[in-house]
């Protein structure tokens, strides 16, 4: 897209913008009533994420109304496990379900079929093609620990008990499972890569459960291999990392993993993340999604004072976590302007 200068794959790129770009997490989804339409007329979030027609269509509906600076393909984490050879569905009300799970059933035992992640590919070409000129175009992964937590449990669990037990218990059996997961992972999103993303995100959502040593060895470690690797074979495009809940481990994530931008969740103290982050590092965050659905005078005072701590370094505008499905559109757009303002 020569001549055409695109401001969230520049500030990605290292570079301070005149103005923060800015997108959200979830921002195509339930808050939406034309993604809740096209939604009821497929019948399922899965039917919806695997139909190309329908899942670029999805991923372009928040662009169309708002504009953002990013589009980020809709798709969910679990696809990874659903090639690796776990069957995936959802569950009205209750979320993703994953079966065997590798509680029950060895990771051999599984019959990979990575073809079944062309849909998602096909995807990313049909958004590739429609997108504005100046929007980003982002694809993303679950981190290997994030997803190993789902594929031992079969489905997203408070404290992750399960899987830390697993960790400790047989490091070289779960090790075999971060290694199957982070190699699907590398040839995932170098797939979309060359399909037509222009940056990935890799989504750790629950990297704040491990202890420091284990967080060094099954978060850091698996994202800097991937990293790499992506990096051998497309040094040009950024990695975003969004180790939720890391606090503390934040610096050694920086400095361990090797990615160009680092998402920051809505518990961490902006002030405190510009201090300890390596100088020019990008950051992407990190408004708290209840302030959005909040509006007003408290959007304003948080969004505001992300902004100006952020001043002086290259910054994504987003919230700490997925926008929330009773957030008010008319809250969407306050935020925008504040930010473009």
């Amino acid at each position: 897209m020569a001549g055409h200068v695109k401001p969230l794959l520049a500030v990605l790129r290292g570079e301070k913008a005149g103005k923060t770009p800015i997108w959200l997490m979830r921002q195509a989804g339930r808050y939406l009533p034309e993604y809740r339409a096209l939604r009821a007329e497929k019948g399922g979030f899965l039917e919806l994420a695997l139909d190309p027609e329908a899942a670029a269509e999805v991923t372009l509906q928040p662009i169309r109304r708002f504009g953002f600076d990013g589009a980020i393909l809709f798709s969910d984490i679990l696809m990874v496990p659903r090639a690796l050879g776990q069957e995936l569905r959802f569950e009205a009300g209750e979320g993703p379900r994953l079966s065997p799970t590798l509680i029950d059933a060895a990771l051999a035992s599984l019959d990979a079929s990575p073809a079944l992640l062309e849909p998602i590919y096909a995807t990313v070409e049909k958004v590739a093609a429609s997108l504005p000129p100046e929007t980003t175009f982002l694809g993303f992964a679950g981190s290997p620990w994030t997803v190993a937590t789902y594929m031992i449990a079969g489905q997203g669990s408070r404290e992750q008990a399960e899987a830390r037990r697993f960790a400790y218990r047989d490091p070289k059996a779960f090790q075999e499972i971060i290694d199957a997961i982070g190699g699907m992972t590398v040839d995932y999103l170098s797939r979309q890569i060359e399909a037509g993303v222009e940056a990935v995100q890799l989504f750790d959502s629950w990297a704040g459960s491990l202890s420091p040593e284990q967080f060094e060895r099954w978060v850091i470690a698996p994202t800097a291999k991937i990293v790499s690797a992506l990096k051998a074979r497309h040094p040009e495009t950024p990695v975003i990392g969004f180790p939720k809940g890391a606090g503390g481990k934040l610096a050694a994530y920086a400095r361990g993993t090797g990615v160009d931008t680092i998402g920051l969740d809505e518990t961490v103290d902006p002030a405190w993340a510009n201090q300890i982050l390596p100088e020019g590092l990008p950051v992407q965050g990190n408004l708290d999604p209840l302030a959005l659905i909040a509006g007003g005078a408290e959007l304003e005072k948080a969004a505001t004072r992300i902004l100006s701590v952020f001043a002086e370094r290259p910054h994504v505008f987003n919230l700490g976590h997925g926008i929330l499905q009773d957030t008010p559109i008319a809250h969407v757009e306050e935020l925008i302007a504040l930010v473009r303002r």
